[in-house]
């Protein structure tokens, strides 16, 4: 198996790449996908966030997570955030994990993307065979926000600010996908990188 580690900042195209891969026959895998679930109702972290918090406080009606309120909870407060990512980050290791095996034990040749926004702040847990960044400059991810996901620029412009620099996803980066251009460029460059990887893959048996 082959565990590829797909980030980039916000509105780098991450997504494009991640799907590109997945049609070409990779497993994908989406960090966020997973934090949603490790909370989701009736997940044993949706409880321990119910009890760290206060039911009555981030549980909705319907027995779903009031993510506005937790939010606005742990945003003003370190240490709040400290104990929500205590309760999360475990159960999305656990969920990752069993995605991993399952992928394993369908394909031991296949090769999976873990699409993890925060790859470079989580500072590199897992033991990636190859990092892929999807790059693109600032002010194309800018336009990109303000045009595709309705941001203001200031909006857009904080959201890159709190993000790792360009540099250091580079500096962790075996692969850097340049996505400002189309996106038949973009796909061309990642239908190469799967031809490369089938061709190692290939080689190793």
């Amino acid at each position: 198996m082959t565990l590829i580690g797909l980030t980039g900042g916000i509105a780098a195209g991450k997504s494009t790449i991640g799907r590109r891969l997945a049609e070409l026959g990779a497993i994908r895998i989406d960090a966020d996908q997973l934090a949603r679930d490790a909370v989701a109702v009736g997940s044993p972290g949706l409880a321990r966030v119910a009890e760290a918090f206060g039911a009555d406080r981030v549980i909705r009606s319907d027995g779903s997570l009031d993510r506005a309120a937790l939010g606005a909870i742990v945003f003003a407060d370190a240490e709040a955030l400290a104990r929500l990512n205590g309760i999360v980050h475990p159960e999305v290791q656990r969920l990752f994990a069993e995605a991993q095996a399952a992928a394993l034990a369908a394909d031991p040749d296949a090769v999976v993307v873990y699409e993890i926004p925060l790859l470079v702040e989580a500072a590199r847990e897992l033991p990636f065979d190859l990092v892929v960044v999807a790059e693109a400059p600032s002010e194309v991810r800018v336009a990109r926000m303000v045009e595709l996901r309705g941001m203001s620029e200031a909006d857009a412009r904080g959201r890159i600010a709190n993000q790792a620099s360009d540099a250091e996803r580079r500096a962790v980066a075996d692969v850097v996908i340049d996505t400002a251009g189309t996106e038949a460029e973009t796909l061309a460059q990642v239908d190469a990188l799967w031809d490369r990887l089938r061709g190692s893959a290939a080689g190793s048996r």
